[in-house]
C-alpha cells in the first residue's frame, strides 16, 4: 500500500475515494480582487509575495507545542539538514514512498529539495513527525496561500497547507497517518489564529491517502488539476474542526 505522497500523501487503512467532485464547493468561493502585480506573478506561475510585516509566516512553527493523539505524544520538529538528511534521504528511497514524492536517488536529491525551504522566507517549514521520541514522518507545512497552488482555487489569506509522508513500512496502513493529520491540522489552528482552514493536495488516483484525509476531518472541496497530478483538494475548517 503507497505510503504518503509527495505534495502530499499519507498512508492509511484502506478507504474508497468519495464520488469525484468537479469544482470548488459555494463555501470555498471569495471575491477576491487582487493588483495588477499580483495577476502578472500568477500569469507567470510564480508564487505570491509575503505581506508586508509577516515577520514570521508560518508563526514560530519551532515553538509550538507537541500533542497528546492516541498513537502517542507527537511533535513537529524542523529539520536539521546536516543532522537529519540520512534520514529523510533513506524514507525518500523507499519504492512506495518515491512513486509519489519522485526524490529518490542521492542524498544531494533530498539535500537541494529541503533546503530550497530553508533557505527560503518561511513560507514553508521542513519538519520530522516525532512520535513518542522518535522520528517517523516528514511533514512540509506551508503557506497555501502564498504557493503556486492558490492559482488552481480560491484562496484566502493564511490558508495553511500540509505535505505528509509516513516514514517505517510498520507505521504504515495501521492508521497512524490519520491520527497524524488530525494532530497536525490541530496544531496549525491551534497556533495559527489567522488560519480558517488547513488544505492539503493529495494525488486522486492515492484513494488511501484520500480516505486518510476525510478520517482525519478534511472534505473533498474539489478536484484540481495540479502541473503534476489531478488532485483532491482536502479542506478542514477551523468551524468545524470538532464536528468531524
Amino acid at each position: 500500500m503507497p505510503p504518503t505522497e509527495a505534495r502530499p500523501g499519507t498512508a492509511n487503512p484502506p478507504g474508497a475515494a468519495p464520488p469525484p467532485v468537479t469544482g470548488p464547493s459555494p463555501d470555498d468561493t471569495l471575491d477576491l480582487h487582487l493588483p495588477e502585480d499580483f495577476l502578472a506573478l500568477l500569469a507567470a506561475g510564480e508564487r505570491f509575495p509575503a505581506a508586508p510585516g509577516d515577520d514570521d509566516l508560518l508563526d514560530h512553527v519551532a515553538d509550538w507545542r507537541p500533542a497528546d493523539t492516541p498513537a502517542g505524544r507527537f511533535a513537529l520538529v524542523p529539520v536539521r539538514l546536516d543532522h537529519d538528511l540520512p534520514l529523510v534521504a533513506g524514507w525518500m528511497n523507499d519504492p512506495a514512498v518515491a512513486a509519489f514524492w519522485e526524490l529518490q536517488g542521492p542524498e544531494s536529491t533530498t539535500a537541494d529539495h529541503i533546503r530550497a525551504q530553508l533557505d527560503g522566507d518561511g513560507r514553508s517549514v521542513p519538519c520530522l513527525g516525532v512520535l513518542d521520541g522518535t522520528p517517523m514522518s516528514y511533514f512540509e507545512i506551508y503557506r497555501a496561500d502564498l504557493d503556486p497552488l492558490a492559482r488552481h482555487y480560491p484562496a484566502r489569506p493564511h490558508d495553511t497547507g500540509v505535505h505528509l509522508l509516513i516514514g517505517g513500512a510498520r507505521d504504515r496502513g495501521r492508521g497512524i497517518g490519520t491520527t497524524l493529520l488530525r494532530a497536525v491540522a490541530d496544531l496549525v489552528l491551534d497556533h495559527r489564529p489567522r488560519c480558517t482552514r488547513v488544505l492539503a493536495e493529495p494525488d486522486l488516483r492515492n484513494t488511501p491517502s484520500v480516505a486518510a484525509f476525510l478520517g482525519a476531518g478534511f472534505r473533498l472541496s474539489a478536484e484540481v488539476d495540479l502541473p503534476d497530478k489531478r488532485a483532491a483538494l482536502m479542506v478542514r475548517d477551523r468551524d468545524l474542526r470538532h464536528a468531524l
